[in-house]
């Protein structure tokens, strides 16, 4: 499992790193983005990558590393907005919105290494197209309990949902970098 962790990490660093670069050029415009509106941007992602999988032909010379990413980052950005809420205009300077991926990053790592531990890494023997499908899975259940306000009666809140599709986007990235 130190392997995972190393893995993760280096996917991380590199998605933390296009985050930073994109509040460099942007600011934290993404802040008043509500919920849904995270969730749709995660749903086009995780389906172009479906799309990409299914299809022979590209028409955009942008391939699955790219959409994963975004579904992770958009993720953190969701994350943020549950603890934040929304605002009207951008209210993050690009330190505190560091420190905020950071800290919901932090806290789903700990999730994964806890599930991979219980697991015993059976994401490993997984396919790349049944991570993207848990994703499009984890999307429709945010879509719900943002349908019905919020609220679950026996299910994990849209928190931990997040967390389940950056868990998986990274482990996809793991294997494609392994491929």
């Amino acid at each position: 499992m130190q392997q995972t962790s190393k893995q993760y990490n280096q996917v991380i660093e590199k998605c933390r790193s296009l985050y930073i670069n994109k509040l460099q050029d942007y600011g934290a415009a993404w802040r008043i983005l509500r919920l849904p509106s995270l969730t749709d941007q995660i749903f086009i992602k995780a389906q172009r990558i479906r799309q990409l999988q299914q299809n022979d032909t590209r028409k955009v010379d942008e391939g699955e590393v790219s959409e994963f990413i975004g579904i992770i980052n958009y993720s953190v950005m969701a994350l943020i907005q549950l603890e934040k809420g929304v605002v009207e205009q951008p209210d993050l300077e690009t330190e505190e919105a560091i420190e905020l991926y950071n800290k919901h990053m932090a806290i789903t790592k700990k999730l994964m290494e806890d599930k991979n531990h219980d697991y015993g890494e059976a994401w490993r023997d997984m396919r790349v197209s049944s991570l993207t499908d848990l994703i499009l899975q984890k999307l429709l259940r945010v879509k719900q309990i943002e349908d019905n306000k919020g609220k679950t009666i026996v299910s994990e809140g849209i928190d931990a949902n997040y967390q389940d599709m950056i868990n998986y986007a990274v482990f996809a990235l793991i294997h494609i970098n392994e491929a």
